[in-house]
Protein backbone atom coordinates (compact mmCIF):
# COMPACT_ATOMS: atom_id res chain seq x y z
CA UNK A 1 0.00 0.00 0.00
CA UNK A 2 3.08 2.56 0.61
CA UNK A 3 4.75 1.45 -2.70
CA UNK A 4 1.30 2.43 -4.14
CA UNK A 5 0.42 5.54 -2.32
CA UNK A 6 4.21 6.78 -3.06
CA UNK A 7 3.73 5.88 -7.02
CA UNK A 8 0.72 7.72 -6.69
CA UNK A 9 2.70 10.61 -5.21
CA UNK A 10 5.27 10.57 -7.96
CA UNK A 11 2.84 10.55 -10.89
CA UNK A 12 0.83 13.77 -9.61
CA UNK A 13 4.26 15.18 -9.00
CA UNK A 14 4.96 14.49 -12.64
CA UNK A 15 1.82 16.09 -13.87
CA UNK A 16 2.04 18.96 -11.96
CA UNK A 17 5.18 19.55 -13.03
CA UNK A 18 4.21 18.55 -16.93
CA UNK A 19 1.30 21.36 -16.30
CA UNK A 20 3.37 23.99 -15.16
CA UNK A 21 5.53 23.52 -18.05
CA UNK A 22 3.06 23.65 -20.38
CA UNK A 23 1.43 26.51 -19.15
CA UNK A 24 4.71 28.35 -18.82
CA UNK A 25 5.17 27.53 -22.72
CA UNK A 26 1.86 28.76 -23.31
CA UNK A 27 3.01 32.25 -21.52
CA UNK A 28 5.54 32.57 -23.31
CA UNK A 29 4.05 31.44 -26.73
CA UNK A 30 1.11 34.13 -25.85
CA UNK A 31 3.71 36.64 -24.71
CA UNK A 32 5.92 36.09 -28.00
CA UNK A 33 2.88 36.11 -30.27
CA UNK A 34 2.00 39.98 -28.64
CA UNK A 35 5.61 41.26 -29.36
CA UNK A 36 5.20 40.09 -32.49
CA UNK A 37 1.71 41.84 -32.78
CA UNK A 38 2.84 44.95 -30.98
CA UNK A 39 5.94 44.79 -33.10
CA UNK A 40 3.86 45.26 -36.20
CA UNK A 41 1.54 47.72 -35.05
CA UNK A 42 2.67 51.02 -36.78
CA UNK A 43 1.39 54.49 -35.62
CA UNK A 44 -0.33 55.02 -39.28
CA UNK A 45 -3.98 55.15 -40.91
CA UNK A 46 -3.69 53.06 -43.70
CA UNK A 47 -6.23 53.26 -46.13
CA UNK A 48 -6.61 50.86 -48.86
CA UNK A 49 -7.12 52.32 -52.01
CA UNK A 50 -8.10 52.27 -55.61
CA UNK A 51 -6.14 54.46 -57.92
CA UNK A 52 -8.29 55.15 -61.53
CA UNK A 53 -6.26 57.76 -63.56
CA UNK A 54 -6.05 58.12 -67.74
CA UNK A 55 -7.49 54.84 -68.11
CA UNK A 56 -5.44 52.61 -65.25
CA UNK A 57 -6.36 50.90 -62.17
CA UNK A 58 -4.14 50.60 -59.59
CA UNK A 59 -4.32 48.59 -56.45
CA UNK A 60 -2.99 50.61 -53.51
CA UNK A 61 -2.36 51.75 -49.88
CA UNK A 62 -2.48 55.64 -49.08
CA UNK A 63 -0.74 55.41 -45.22
CA UNK A 64 -1.33 58.70 -43.58
CA UNK A 65 -0.22 60.14 -40.27
CA UNK A 66 -2.32 59.08 -37.12
CA UNK A 67 -3.59 62.82 -35.94
CA UNK A 68 -5.37 65.49 -38.30
CA UNK A 69 -7.33 65.89 -41.59
CA UNK A 70 -4.59 67.29 -43.60
CA UNK A 71 -4.05 68.17 -46.45
CA UNK A 72 -0.82 66.62 -45.85
CA UNK A 73 2.50 66.60 -47.64
CA UNK A 74 3.10 63.29 -50.06
CA UNK A 75 5.78 60.82 -50.69
CA UNK A 76 4.89 58.38 -53.75
CA UNK A 77 6.41 54.87 -53.83
CA UNK A 78 8.15 53.68 -57.03
CA UNK A 79 9.17 50.33 -56.21
CA UNK A 80 12.44 48.23 -57.15
CA UNK A 81 12.75 45.39 -59.61
CA UNK A 82 10.96 42.10 -58.92
CA UNK A 83 7.25 41.08 -57.65
CA UNK A 84 6.44 43.72 -55.37
CA UNK A 85 2.95 44.02 -53.53
CA UNK A 86 2.07 47.64 -52.21
CA UNK A 87 3.46 47.26 -48.70
CA UNK A 88 6.44 45.29 -50.36
CA UNK A 89 5.54 42.40 -48.03
CA UNK A 90 5.60 45.00 -45.25
CA UNK A 91 8.71 46.31 -45.66
CA UNK A 92 7.96 49.52 -46.44
CA UNK A 93 6.09 50.14 -43.08
CA UNK A 94 8.54 51.06 -40.97
CA UNK A 95 9.44 53.63 -43.55
CA UNK A 96 5.93 55.04 -43.72
CA UNK A 97 5.53 55.43 -39.90
CA UNK A 98 8.93 57.18 -39.88
CA UNK A 99 8.06 59.42 -42.79
CA UNK A 100 4.27 59.86 -40.74
CA UNK A 101 5.97 61.02 -38.05
CA UNK A 102 7.81 64.07 -40.17
CA UNK A 103 3.95 64.89 -40.78
CA UNK A 104 3.50 63.40 -44.30
CA UNK A 105 1.48 60.56 -46.44
CA UNK A 106 2.87 57.67 -48.15
CA UNK A 107 0.81 56.34 -51.37
CA UNK A 108 1.97 52.43 -53.03
CA UNK A 109 0.81 50.56 -54.90
CA UNK A 110 0.59 46.79 -55.70
CA UNK A 111 2.63 46.34 -59.25
CA UNK A 112 0.02 44.98 -62.24
CA UNK A 113 -0.14 41.55 -61.91
CA UNK A 114 0.35 41.42 -57.96
CA UNK A 115 -2.04 40.74 -55.67
CA UNK A 116 -5.10 40.34 -58.17
CA UNK A 117 -3.93 44.08 -59.43
CA UNK A 118 -4.60 43.90 -63.80
CA UNK A 119 -1.85 43.70 -65.95
CA UNK A 120 1.60 41.95 -66.02
CA UNK A 121 4.58 43.72 -64.70
CA UNK A 122 7.04 42.17 -67.07
CA UNK A 123 5.26 43.43 -69.76
CA UNK A 124 6.35 47.16 -68.53
CA UNK A 125 9.40 49.40 -69.50
CA UNK A 126 10.39 52.32 -67.47
CA UNK A 127 8.51 54.86 -69.87
CA UNK A 128 5.42 52.71 -68.81
CA UNK A 129 6.38 52.66 -65.02
CA UNK A 130 6.71 56.66 -65.14
CA UNK A 131 3.35 56.88 -67.21
CA UNK A 132 2.05 55.09 -64.37
CA UNK A 133 2.85 56.67 -61.51
CA UNK A 134 2.20 60.22 -63.26
CA UNK A 135 -1.28 58.93 -62.95
CA UNK A 136 -1.06 57.95 -59.27
CA UNK A 137 -0.31 61.27 -58.28
CA UNK A 138 -2.85 63.07 -60.29
CA UNK A 139 -5.26 60.80 -58.69
CA UNK A 140 -3.43 61.66 -55.41
CA UNK A 141 -4.15 65.31 -56.18
CA UNK A 142 -7.95 65.12 -55.93
CA UNK A 143 -8.11 64.44 -52.32
CA UNK A 144 -8.80 66.65 -49.81
CA UNK A 145 -6.32 64.94 -47.51
CA UNK A 146 -2.97 65.53 -49.92
CA UNK A 147 -1.55 68.50 -50.53
CA UNK A 148 -0.96 68.71 -54.31
CA UNK A 149 1.42 71.37 -53.71
CA UNK A 150 3.71 69.30 -51.70
CA UNK A 151 4.53 65.92 -53.43
CA UNK A 152 7.88 63.82 -53.71
CA UNK A 153 9.40 60.47 -54.75
CA UNK A 154 10.71 57.59 -52.75
CA UNK A 155 12.03 54.85 -54.94
CA UNK A 156 14.42 51.94 -54.38
CA UNK A 157 17.19 50.53 -56.85
CA UNK A 158 15.28 50.09 -60.68
CA UNK A 159 13.30 53.11 -59.92
CA UNK A 160 16.72 55.10 -60.20
CA UNK A 161 15.51 54.70 -64.38
CA UNK A 162 12.40 55.48 -63.16
CA UNK A 163 12.44 58.66 -60.57
CA UNK A 164 13.52 61.40 -63.07
CA UNK A 165 11.33 60.04 -65.90
CA UNK A 166 8.77 61.12 -63.43
CA UNK A 167 10.14 64.50 -62.61
CA UNK A 168 10.34 64.86 -66.72
CA UNK A 169 6.47 64.43 -66.75
CA UNK A 170 5.64 66.25 -63.82
CA UNK A 171 7.42 69.26 -62.86
CA UNK A 172 5.21 69.68 -59.62
CA UNK A 173 7.80 67.46 -58.06
CA UNK A 174 8.86 68.95 -55.13
CA UNK A 175 11.69 66.53 -53.75
CA UNK A 176 13.15 62.74 -54.18
CA UNK A 177 14.29 60.13 -51.64
CA UNK A 178 16.54 57.85 -54.57
CA UNK A 179 17.93 54.55 -52.61
CA UNK A 180 20.59 52.36 -54.05
CA UNK A 181 19.33 53.68 -57.83
CA UNK A 182 21.83 52.68 -60.51
CA UNK A 183 22.81 54.48 -63.61
CA UNK A 184 23.56 52.03 -66.60
CA UNK A 185 21.62 48.88 -66.84
CA UNK A 186 24.69 46.94 -68.35
CA UNK A 187 27.57 48.53 -66.63
CA UNK A 188 25.22 47.83 -62.90
CA UNK A 189 24.91 44.12 -63.95
CA UNK A 190 28.17 43.37 -64.86
CA UNK A 191 28.79 45.42 -60.99
CA UNK A 192 26.51 42.67 -59.57
CA UNK A 193 28.13 39.68 -61.47
CA UNK A 194 31.83 40.90 -60.75
CA UNK A 195 30.43 41.29 -57.07
CA UNK A 196 28.78 38.24 -56.32
CA UNK A 197 31.43 35.68 -57.74
CA UNK A 198 33.85 37.73 -55.62
CA UNK A 199 31.46 37.01 -52.73
CA UNK A 200 30.98 33.35 -53.41
CA UNK A 201 34.85 32.75 -53.73
CA UNK A 202 34.72 31.63 -58.10
CA UNK A 203 37.94 30.69 -59.60
CA UNK A 204 39.38 33.12 -62.56
CA UNK A 205 37.93 30.16 -64.55
CA UNK A 206 34.77 30.40 -63.29
CA UNK A 207 34.63 33.91 -63.27
CA UNK A 208 36.01 34.38 -66.81
CA UNK A 209 32.67 31.58 -67.54
CA UNK A 210 30.48 34.03 -66.42
CA UNK A 211 31.94 36.98 -68.50
CA UNK A 212 31.58 35.34 -71.76
CA UNK A 213 28.18 34.26 -70.71
CA UNK A 214 27.06 37.85 -70.07
CA UNK A 215 29.02 39.05 -73.60
CA UNK A 216 26.72 36.52 -75.37
CA UNK A 217 23.34 37.53 -73.62
CA UNK A 218 24.68 41.56 -74.32
CA UNK A 219 24.96 40.67 -78.07
CA UNK A 220 21.55 38.41 -78.00
CA UNK A 221 20.04 41.58 -76.88
CA UNK A 222 21.28 43.85 -78.48
CA UNK A 223 20.62 42.40 -81.94
CA UNK A 224 16.89 41.51 -80.46
CA UNK A 225 17.07 37.74 -80.37
CA UNK A 226 14.37 35.75 -79.78
CA UNK A 227 13.97 33.35 -76.44
CA UNK A 228 14.91 30.08 -78.27
CA UNK A 229 18.42 31.91 -79.65
CA UNK A 230 18.89 32.97 -76.19
CA UNK A 231 18.33 29.57 -74.53
CA UNK A 232 20.56 27.59 -77.20
CA UNK A 233 23.58 29.98 -76.43
CA UNK A 234 23.36 30.10 -72.73
CA UNK A 235 22.04 26.99 -72.04
CA UNK A 236 18.70 25.87 -70.06
CA UNK A 237 20.35 25.61 -66.60
CA UNK A 238 21.62 29.57 -67.24
CA UNK A 239 18.17 30.77 -68.36
CA UNK A 240 16.20 33.37 -67.30
CA UNK A 241 11.91 32.72 -68.02
CA UNK A 242 10.66 33.78 -71.41
CA UNK A 243 8.63 36.69 -69.45
CA UNK A 244 11.92 37.74 -68.54
CA UNK A 245 13.77 37.56 -71.41
CA UNK A 246 11.05 40.27 -73.11
CA UNK A 247 11.26 42.45 -69.66
CA UNK A 248 14.95 42.62 -69.88
CA UNK A 249 14.86 43.13 -73.84
CA UNK A 250 12.96 46.18 -73.34
CA UNK A 251 14.91 47.52 -70.33
CA UNK A 252 17.81 46.65 -71.22
CA UNK A 253 19.25 50.04 -72.73
CA UNK A 254 17.87 51.90 -69.39
CA UNK A 255 20.07 54.60 -68.34
CA UNK A 256 19.62 57.17 -66.16
CA UNK A 257 21.96 60.32 -67.01
CA UNK A 258 19.37 61.62 -70.07
CA UNK A 259 16.71 62.21 -67.93
CA UNK A 260 18.59 62.57 -64.87
CA UNK A 261 18.73 66.59 -65.10
CA UNK A 262 15.15 66.99 -64.80
CA UNK A 263 15.49 66.84 -60.87
CA UNK A 264 17.53 69.58 -61.02
CA UNK A 265 15.93 71.96 -58.74
CA UNK A 266 14.56 69.34 -56.92
CA UNK A 267 15.57 68.61 -53.25
CA UNK A 268 17.29 65.04 -53.92
CA UNK A 269 18.18 62.75 -51.26
CA UNK A 270 21.04 59.87 -52.42
CA UNK A 271 20.53 57.68 -49.96
CA UNK A 272 24.40 54.50 -50.82
CA UNK A 273 24.73 51.67 -49.17
CA UNK A 274 28.28 50.86 -47.98
CA UNK A 275 28.41 47.07 -48.98
CA UNK A 276 25.85 47.16 -52.44
CA UNK A 277 26.77 44.11 -54.38
CA UNK A 278 24.00 45.65 -56.51
CA UNK A 279 25.18 48.68 -57.69
CA UNK A 280 28.28 51.07 -57.92
CA UNK A 281 27.67 53.38 -55.92
CA UNK A 282 30.72 55.16 -56.98
CA UNK A 283 29.75 55.35 -60.27
CA UNK A 284 26.49 56.65 -59.08
CA UNK A 285 27.30 59.25 -56.54
CA UNK A 286 29.86 60.39 -59.23
CA UNK A 287 27.06 60.90 -61.83
CA UNK A 288 24.52 62.83 -59.40
CA UNK A 289 27.10 65.01 -58.38
CA UNK A 290 27.52 65.99 -61.98
CA UNK A 291 24.31 66.00 -63.46
CA UNK A 292 22.72 67.97 -60.14
CA UNK A 293 25.23 70.13 -58.67
CA UNK A 294 24.65 72.51 -55.97
CA UNK A 295 22.98 72.93 -52.63
CA UNK A 296 19.53 70.93 -53.69
CA UNK A 297 21.50 66.99 -53.81
CA UNK A 298 22.01 65.54 -50.45
CA UNK A 299 24.00 62.56 -50.11
CA UNK A 300 23.59 59.82 -47.26
CA UNK A 301 26.21 56.93 -46.68
CA UNK A 302 25.71 54.21 -44.51
CA UNK A 303 28.47 51.85 -44.88
CA UNK A 304 27.75 48.74 -43.18
CA UNK A 305 24.22 48.33 -45.42
CA UNK A 306 23.45 45.75 -47.78
CA UNK A 307 21.83 47.19 -51.14
CA UNK A 308 18.64 47.00 -49.66
CA UNK A 309 19.85 49.20 -46.97
CA UNK A 310 18.85 46.35 -44.07
CA UNK A 311 21.95 46.14 -42.17
CA UNK A 312 24.57 43.72 -43.92
CA UNK A 313 24.99 41.26 -41.43
CA UNK A 314 21.67 40.94 -40.54
CA UNK A 315 20.41 40.28 -44.40
CA UNK A 316 22.92 37.32 -44.59
CA UNK A 317 21.88 35.72 -41.58
CA UNK A 318 18.77 34.12 -42.50
CA UNK A 319 17.98 33.46 -38.72
CA UNK A 320 18.74 36.82 -37.65
CA UNK A 321 16.77 38.08 -40.59
CA UNK A 322 13.90 36.30 -39.60
CA UNK A 323 14.25 36.68 -35.78
CA UNK A 324 15.06 40.86 -36.77
CA UNK A 325 11.75 40.94 -39.13
CA UNK A 326 9.97 39.36 -36.71
CA UNK A 327 10.39 41.00 -33.21
CA UNK A 328 12.34 44.39 -34.22
CA UNK A 329 11.26 44.99 -37.59
CA UNK A 330 12.69 49.01 -37.15
CA UNK A 331 15.98 47.35 -36.67
CA UNK A 332 16.48 45.89 -39.80
CA UNK A 333 17.50 48.86 -41.39
CA UNK A 334 20.77 50.98 -40.96
CA UNK A 335 21.33 52.68 -38.53
CA UNK A 336 20.36 56.04 -39.25
CA UNK A 337 18.29 55.14 -42.22
CA UNK A 338 15.04 56.15 -41.05
CA UNK A 339 15.38 59.10 -39.02
CA UNK A 340 17.64 60.85 -41.89
CA UNK A 341 14.86 60.43 -44.35
CA UNK A 342 12.89 61.79 -41.53
CA UNK A 343 15.15 64.84 -41.16
CA UNK A 344 15.41 65.49 -44.73
CA UNK A 345 11.74 66.12 -45.17
CA UNK A 346 12.11 68.34 -41.73
CA UNK A 347 14.37 70.57 -43.33
CA UNK A 348 12.04 71.18 -46.98
CA UNK A 349 9.46 72.50 -44.28
CA UNK A 350 11.86 74.06 -42.61
CA UNK A 351 12.77 75.80 -45.28
CA UNK A 352 9.69 76.17 -47.33
CA UNK A 353 8.52 78.07 -44.19
CA UNK A 354 11.87 80.70 -43.67
CA UNK A 355 10.77 81.69 -47.17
Amino acid sequence: MKKHRTATTRAGKAARALLATLTALALLAAGLVGLVLWQHSYDLREEAVTIRHGGRTLEGVLALPPNGRGPHPLVVFVHGDGQVDATHDTFYRPIWESLARAGYASLSWNKPGVGGAPGDWLAQSMDDRAAEAADAIAWARGRPDVDGDRIGLWGASQAGWVLPKIAARDTGIRFAIAVSPAIDWHRQGRYNLLAELRRDGASDAETAAALRRRDTVRELLDRSAPYDAYVRAVGRSHAMTAARWRFVSRNHNADATPALPALRGTSVLLVLAGRDLNVDTAETEAVYRRLLPGPGLRVAHYPGAAHSLVAYDVENSPLRLTLTALFAPRALFAEGFLADQRDFLAGLDTGAAAR
